[in-house]
């Protein structure tokens, strides 16, 4: 009888060597006569112990972590092949890792357990249960029934999904579309990648219902090119899908079309702005467009699009599995379900925690991450992408909510977290949000295109200590302009991480607190 050997076949494991591993466990095996099943499993997300090898035994999966290719003789030296756990990198069963045990995975819950490539082990996990429930009830009751759940979009803006798709089910159109922006582009986020390549039926299922729920019969995955293996890995799946009957002129035999196709971007960051990603797809320039109208009612090719991200319409097969009350029963205020946290940076731990809503950042950040990886203490954390603010460890155990968040003048984002300790220059960081929007703006709009540069010329100056006082009050006074009269989030949101960095380290600015607030 073979033993079952999982090697995850994700970006950060191949990175690591997984491939290098799986080869070598291969060779090992047939020299000691050890008959072996290789499983390439997408990651559970641990991606400090990638590569995490598993061998399936009696009790459970048992975990190897970090293995190196040139580590593989003696772990099998040592028994891992039966599971013994006596060598070094052993972690004991994967399940009851704590960083892996304290979680609460709805969206990921198949990530790393399966392979995710087989359509097989998709359904013998639950997959498209909730396409089938969708194909009984109709497009008003699926919208319904998101709309109960609380899903609110997980690129960002937090919309709730529900009403996007009903606005799309009573628009009037010759054709609808279903666009999935996977152009995730925000500094340490990984999670929709995870999703890609790690469970892509899940987008595929979720997409198809979206397009069930509002009269869709064509659907777009726009990944940017940076993402090779999720691109492979999603044509892979839609063409298993469409050769199943999942896909295609007659979904499941119910006699409704999907049409799901991926279109790969250039990795312009302001192309993950809804709008300009529109444009990408038609085959435009990444510029965007002015609101209204709303891309629900004239969005691509000017019809009637649901435009949601990844995670987004990832969390459609189990909402409509298992019903909008499960995952309604997860959460905090107006913020129900989990949230796929990313955490990255200067973090002993880093990699993808699912939680409910509710958790504070310095239970992730000491619970979860370890603490910082150089052991300094911690100084600032960004929240939300390189557009996201800064936050002190006074504000650390605010509860990860969209509206608390939007208390403090900060944003969750994609939850994307990233660390910094205390050797950081948040200055030199702040000048780094307007160099980022200079250079990927659109510059459609004078605000993000002219303001953004002037920003990084007033930063320089007030670092070199040239008038400071006055250059402080102009670089308020230039991000109130970019805050409020930019075209799109863009330019918009870049006075997040600057004033932020402002308020809360002035002396990193060469001022007292009284002075920069002063200003």
């Amino acid at each position: 009888m073979s033993v079952r050997i999982y090697v995850p076949a994700d970006s950060a494991a191949l990175a690591l060597g997984a491939d290098d591993v799986a080869s070598a466990i291969a060779r090992e095996a047939a020299l000691r006569g050890v008959a072996i099943e290789l499983i390439r499993n997408g990651t559970r997300g641990l991606l400090y112990l990638e590569p995490l090898v598993e061998v399936e035994t009696a009790a459970g999966r048992v975990g190897f972590g970090n293995v190196d290719e040139s580590d593989v003789a003696a772990l099998f030296d040592a028994g891992f092949q039966n599971g013994e756990a006596t060598h070094p990198l052993s972690l004991g069963l994967a399940d009851q890792i704590p960083y892996l045990a304290r979680q609460t995975r709805l969206t990921f819950a198949r990530s790393g357990i399966t392979d995710p490539l087989s359509l097989a082990d998709y359904q013998a996990h639950g997959g498209y249960r909730g396409l089938q429930k969708a194909l009984t009830m109709t497009p008003a009751d699926i919208v319904a029934t998101v709309t109960a759940s609380g899903l609110r979009g997980r690129g960002g803006a937090a919309f709730p999904t529900g009403i996007k798709w009903n606005t799309v089910l009573r628009a009037q159109g010759s054709q609808k579309y279903i666009v999935c922006n996977a152009d995730e582009g925000d500094s340490g986020t990984f999670a929709d990648r995870i999703v890609m390549e790690s469970d892509p039926f899940v987008l595929i299922e979720g997409m198809t219902i979206a397009g069930l729920a509002v009269g869709a019969t064509h659907g777009f995955i726009y990944v940017r090119s940076e993402y090779p293996h999720s691109i492979a890995a999603l044509n892979h799946a839609i063409g298993t899908a469409t050769r199943a009957g999942l896909l295609g002129l007659d979904v499941a035999g119910s006699g409704r079309a999907f049409i799901l196709e991926v279109r790969k971007g250039a990795g312009a960051y302001i192309c993950g702005e809804e709008t300009a990603l529109l444009e990408s797809i038609e085959g435009k320039r990444g510029v965007v467009r002015a609101k209204p109208p709303l891309p629900a009612l004239a969005g691509l090719f000017g019809q009637p699009t649901v435009i949601n991200n990844v995670l987004s319409l990832a969390s459609v097969p189990i909402i409509l599995d298992k019903g909008a009350q499960f995952y309604q029963d997860f959460g905090m205020g107006r913020s129900r379900g989990t949230l796929p946290v990313q955490l990255a940076g200067n973090i002993k731990n880093g990699g993808l925690i699912e939680l409910a809503f509710g958790a504070t950042l310095r239970e992730i950040l000491y619970d979860y991450g370890g603490g910082s990886a150089s052991g300094r203490p911690i100084k600032a954390v960004q929240v939300g992408g390189p557009l996201g603010a800064y936050l002190p460890e006074s504000q650390w155990d605010t509860p990860l909510d969209y509206e608390a968040f939007a208390s403090l003048w900060a944003v969750l984002g994609h939850g994307g977290i990233v660390v910094h300790d205390d050797s950081a220059d948040m200055a030199k960081l702040a000048r780094y949000a307007m160099e980022f929007c200079a250079v990927e703006s659109c510059g459609k709009c004078t605000p993000c295109r002219i303001g953004s540069t002037r920003g990084v010329e007033v930063i320089d100056k007030i670092r070199q200590g040239t008038e400071r006082p006055q250059q402080v009050i102009l670089l308020r006074s230039l991000c109130d302009t970019m805050l409020n009269g930019s075209l799109c989030a863009m330019g918009g949101m870049t006075p997040y991480p600057v004033l932020s960095a402002l308020n809360h380290y002035p002396e990193d600015f060469g001022q007292s607190a009284v002075d920069t607030r002063a200003a």
